[in-house]
């Protein structure tokens, strides 16, 4: 089986926040973890916070308001120091609690749901964060080990067929319906999954990115385990 170094060669790892948010992408490096080994019972604040809908944000006021153990207690301090760190650095952080996202109905074949490989694109200087607290986490894929599908020539002549325009307006379609953000894995590909506990940052298409994106995707989901997800 093929190693997975590729994406291993395009991660930094730190030990600090302000580490996490101050080094700079470069060369191959689109993708740094603050590594961590959390304490805290995670999992008795999603069990309490349960939601009956697919998905719900939770707010410190949520937390606050929770009865808990003394794990529970200390995770809940995690969450809310996390949130802050974020904050502070100018980012919007939200804290889900989540059984599944929504997926594309029926026999799709160019899915562009966030279980397909994907990059985040923003029209001005960003990157994304996230952290999985409990639950199954996300991957990321190696750009050397993906292919844009946009670019796949069967998968290409396939679009043009329910592309109703004009030739030279061909690529602006692909962008205005996020085709062109989506990713497929090499044979052979090996993605690297997240983890539960590590605070990452990865790198988003923007103008002023000197690296490449990060390819990433969301996890299945295990039957009847919901996920506690920080994302910005």
């Amino acid at each position: 089986m093929k190693e997975a170094s590729q994406a291993i060669n395009q991660i930094q790892y730190v030990s600090n926040f302000q580490d996490l948010v101050s080094t700079p992408f470069q060369g191959d490096i689109n993708a740094i973890c603050w590594t961590r080994s959390l304490s805290g019972d995670f999992a008795e604040i999603v069990r309490k916070l349960a939601p009956k809908e697919n998905m719900c944000e939770l707010e410190v006021e949520d937390l606050l308001a929770l009865a808990l153990s003394d794990e529970g207690k200390l995770a809940r301090d995690i969450l809310i120091q996390d949130m802050k760190f974020l904050e502070t650095h100018g980012a919007s952080p939200i804290l889900n609690i989540i059984k599944c996202y929504e997926r594309e109905d029926g026999d799709v074949f160019f899915p562009t749901d966030v279980y397909s490989f994907h990059v985040d694109r923003s029209p001005v200087p960003a990157d994304t964060f996230l952290c999985t607290y409990y639950g199954a986490s996300s991957d990321i894929l190696a750009n050397a080990d993906a292919e844009q599908k946009v670019l796949v020539p069967e998968i290409r002549e396939a679009l043009k067929k329910i592309f109703d325009g004009s030739a030279e307006d061909f690529d602006s379609f692909l962008v205005e319906h996020f085709f062109d953000l989506h990713y497929r894995a090499k044979t052979n590909a090996v993605p690297i999954n997240l983890g539960v506990g590590q605070l990452w940052r990865l790198a988003v298409d923007h103008p002023e990115s000197t690296v490449l994106p990060c390819i990433h995707r969301a996890p299945k989901e295990k039957d009847g385990e919901l996920r506690l997800l920080l994302i910005c």
